[in-house]
């Protein structure tokens, strides 16, 4: 399990490579309208969220972003979402971001669980443990 806890702790050293950090069904949220729009309709779709807040430096973050990806396509009846830590700084600052990634599971855009790390098994539990209840 890996943190990035802030930018130059954590660059692994290949800036160069390129992640697609938002594949599959992953949304990217560049800005709080978006954010908003995104909650307002997981919450009319009755859609449990999950928020990966991230950075592009972070080399745990450039880890799971393959595997975030593959589980958003996998679980339709869950909403992906991607923030960009840097990008938002203000809005990420309001979540309490301590270290990248730090997944946050939202319902009603309430939050009920979060994970922080790129732990593989850790966030496929939680999914699984939300597929149980929620209806694909």
């Amino acid at each position: 399990m890996g943190n990035c806890l802030h930018k130059g702790n954590c660059n692994d050293g290949d800036s160069d490579h390129h992640v697609d950090f938002a594949s599959g069904n992953v949304q990217i949220i560049t800005t709080l309208e978006s954010w908003n729009q995104n909650i307002e309709r997981a919450k009319k779709d009755s859609k449990i969220v999950i928020a990966n807040f991230s950075a592009t430096w972070c080399g745990p973050c450039k880890m799971i972003a393959p595997y975030f990806s593959d589980l958003s396509q996998k679980h339709s009846s869950i909403m992906f979402l991607l923030i960009d830590v840097d990008e938002l700084a203000d809005f990420s600052t309001s979540w309490d971001i301590k270290a990248t990634p730090t997944f946050f599971f939202l319902k009603d855009g309430n939050e009920f669980d979060r994970l922080v790390g790129a732990n593989k098994s850790e966030l496929e539990k939680k999914i699984a443990a939300l597929t149980d209840v929620v209806p694909h």
